[in-house]
């Protein structure tokens, strides 16, 4: 399987069309358009029944003491773990590409509904639900895309990392506010094929070269 994008190369920054935030150098960050990039993939294997998209970052700090604090950094040499900016499962067999800003239009604070998508399509909850469990302003469940807002102090660039999988079942099993984790172990011993594309982004003015 291929899996492309006309938002952004392989290997490439994100623009911040696709972003939760966005550079303000007056507070560090400000609110982005938030749009789902497009995808598109090609050469599924015969006997696929459903594609599952995932986009996750690897490189979340493991421990947010530092993170977005003044006077102070996160350092490269933390640990890393995954964070889960979209879970989208169900997708039909016929389908071959997403449109910019399908499943994502700007930010909703306090979360966005789901998990009925377009095509058919069910959307899992993001980890911007978690994130935001202690925010009064915005907690909620966040169901679909939201897109990158790494920590404006973070020593290393962020990867942004979408892959389909194509399975062969029609429909996933999990209910509920399933996530990635979730997602991730149902798919074991239903994936015929998979691709991923991944893009980079940066908060941290001293990255943005």
């Amino acid at each position: 399987m291929q899996l492309s994008s006309n938002s952004f190369s392989d290997g490439q920054k994100i623009p911040g069309d696709y972003a939760f935030c966005i550079p303000d150098p007056a507070h560090h960050v400000c609110l982005g358009r938030n749009l789902n990039p497009q995808l598109t993939w090609s050469d599924a294997p015969a006997g696929t029944r459903s594609f599952v998209v995932i986009c996750h970052d690897p490189d979340v700090p493991s421990k947010g003491d530092d993170v977005n604090q003044e006077g102070r950094t996160v350092p490269a040499t933390l640990p890393r773990v995954d964070f889960f900016h979209w879970v989208l499962v169900d997708l039909p067999a016929s389908l071959t590409s997403l449109k910019e800003g399908e499943f994502s239009g700007g930010v909703t604070p306090r979360g966005k509904s789901g998990p009925q998508a377009a095509h058919g399509a069910r959307q899992g909850i993001n980890n911007y639900t978690d994130w935001f469990a202690g925010d009064n302003d915005m907690r909620g469940d966040y169901y679909g895309f939201d897109g990158p807002c790494p920590p404006w102090n973070d020593e290393i660039v962020h990867r942004y990392v979408f892959t389909v999988f194509a399975l062969d079942i029609d429909k996933l099993p999990v209910d509920g506010k399933f996530g990635g984790p979730e997602v991730r172990a149902a798919m074991q011993g239903h994936i015929l094929a998979q691709a991923s594309l991944t893009g980079t982004y940066t908060l941290n003015p001293q990255l943005q070269k």
